[in-house]
């Protein structure tokens, strides 16, 4: 879907995960004691969010955006509890045989919150938005397989009937270049919410407060603090049973657990270190809520400049790092060393291990045929991961191993920087747009993705993806899928790192605030029990 925000585990806190059982015991006895929360509001729910980046579903790259942007504008699919892709404000559709032709059947009567019709063209319109080459959506990439899709956002044409978008009747056509069995699970992600005509047609800004909507909710007010959402009681699926959601902005720098006792927040997301002791909290425990999440963070490399643009490099530095030792040593609670660049539950990444295997002695060789014998030669290495304890483990790694001097540093805005100026190195996160492989390889790793920051080419992966890609036959793409993964392990552009479960704590009789593993509560759907 989305970049993760990536940050590391605060250090002060860290140290709540090695208390002592005789300390654990005196923490439960002290939030034992603690005062009741305020009364529930059954007309209101207050989720801690971070703050959304824009309100524009085509701008959002993040996740933290996504999940708001989620809220306000609607999709044609989507996935439940339990990741079974659902129609939204598609009541059904169809793939062709061939894969290259899908075609979404609308429900009758849709309509905006403030009434007017919701129409196929509203569809086309607003995906067309993501392609526009002026603006081009950050996400871009899962709509670039559309008939026409490349050379309308590379501005080779202005004619937008040259892309495969067809709005016919209450039908909304699509046309690929090559076989897309998933693209009705593509369409699910944020991104695709069908904006009103002001936005895709007049060119206005439709997006805040006050904007007409096609999801289960509008933004009536927005602070630093707080964001405050109505529903549309002009949802396709009925208004959703909380009139009012209040996103929580900031909580006085408290932690989220504090302002859950408090009763400050009825949901928020919690640090994995502070689930261990909360699953034992007699009155917390009960309220702690585990998904696994659909999401990888991963070592990213620049191939486009000095050194990682020797492959000879890149494979010295795979070799050099014993990856699973020092995920396992340096992660926090619940975080589990990455084998592939396709996480656990999305199909197709196959059992095998996709990392580098460790090998210093070969490490060495390879970075003195490149040039370099004991790092010698070598130029500055800036590697953009923050304050986090796994960025320093491999720092020190290549250190000792290659005499690779690598100097740890802090990108001011993560995205942009990646986007425009990658560093040498870096770390960051992908949360599943939907339950596909193709999401965290091709998306991230294509010759001519947007999100290939790294700008790594490869005719062998980008043909292995097309051949996934280009069957229906699920034994067919998972082999192709495989060997796509085998050049990323060759190559080295990328390392996986480590997958984790994401923690929250729920109110006792919240309904529907459950994750999915995507990242994105629907809010929609979540009520009180009365």
């Amino acid at each position: 879907m989305a970049r993760l925000t990536h940050r590391s585990p605060d250090r002060r806190r860290a140290g709540a995960f090695l208390v002592s059982l005789a300390f654990l015991s005196m923490v439960l006895l002290v939030h034992a004691g603690a005062a009741p929360a305020r009364a529930v509001d059954r007309n209101e729910v207050r989720i801690l969010v971070e703050a959304p980046g824009t309100f524009d579903p085509a701008a959002q790259s993040d996740a933290a955006t996504a999940a708001i942007t989620a809220q306000l504008y609607e999709t044609l699919t989507t996935y439940d509890a339990a990741l079974q892709l659902q129609p939204a404000l598609a009541a059904s559709w169809a793939v062709a045989a061939d894969g290259r032709r899908v075609v979404f059947h609308l429900r009758p009567g849709l309509a905006f919150s403030d009434g007017t019709p919701l129409t196929s063209a509203d569809v086309v319109g607003s995906w067309l938005r993501l392609l526009n080459p002026a603006h081009p959506s950050p996400l871009v990439a899962l709509l670039i397989d559309v008939k026409g899709a490349r050379a309308y956002l590379a501005g080779q044409s202005s004619d937008p009937s040259t892309v495969g978008l067809r709005a016919n009747g209450a039908d909304v056509e699509v046309e690929l270049e090559r076989p897309g069995a998933d693209f009705p699970a593509i369409v699910s992600a944020p991104i695709f919410g069908v904006v009103p005509p002001a936005a895709w047609r007049d060119g206005q800004a439709a997006f805040g407060v006050d904007a007409v909507v096609s999801g289960g909710y509008s933004v009536a007010a927005s602070s630093t603090e707080e964001i405050t959402l109505q529903r549309n009681e002009r949802y396709w699926a009925g208004p959703a049973g909380i009139p009012t959601v209040r996103l929580v902005l900031d909580i006085g720098g408290r932690s989220p657990v504090a302002a859950f006792e408090a009763g400050d927040v009825d949901y928020t997301g919690i640090s994995l270190v502070d689930a261990p002791w909360i699953a034992f909290d007699p009155n917390l425990g009960e309220q702690l809520r585990e998904t696994p999440s659909l999401a990888l963070t991963y070592l990213g490399l620049d191939a486009t400049k000095p050194p990682f643009n020797d492959v000879r490099v890149r494979q010295a530095l795979g070799a050099a790092v014993d990856w699973e030792r020092v995920i396992g040593l340096s992660a926090f609670g619940g975080q589990v060393p990455a084998h592939s660049m396709v996480p656990p539950g999305i199909p197709g990444g196959g059992d095998g291990n996709w990392l580098p295997a460790h090998d210093p002695d070969n490490a060495r060789r390879l970075l003195a045929d490149a040039g370099y014998p004991g790092g010698s030669g070598l130029p500055p290495i800036f590697f953009a991961a923050g304050t986090a304890g796994i960025g320093d483990a491999i720092a020190a790694e290549l250190e000792h191993e290659l005499g690779m001097h690598v100097e740890l540093d802090v990108l001011a805005d993560h995205l942009e920087r990646l986007t425009n100026d990658p560093p040498n190195m870096w770390l960051t996160g992908w949360v599943a747009d939907y339950v596909g492989p193709n999401d965290f390889l091709g998306v991230l790793l294509e010759s001519d993705s947007s999100d290939n920051y790294g700008h790594w080419s490869s005719t062998a992966f980008d043909r292995a993806i097309a051949d996934a890609l280009g069957t229906r036959d699920a034994a067919t793409a998972q082999a192709a899928y495989e060997r796509a993964l085998a050049e990323v392990q060759r190559e080295v552009p990328v390392v996986p790192l480590f997958v984790s479960t994401d923690w929250s704590l729920s109110r006792d009789g919240l309904l529907g605030a459950g994750g999915n593993g995507l990242g994105i509560l629907r809010m929609a759907g979540m009520g009180w029990v009365q």
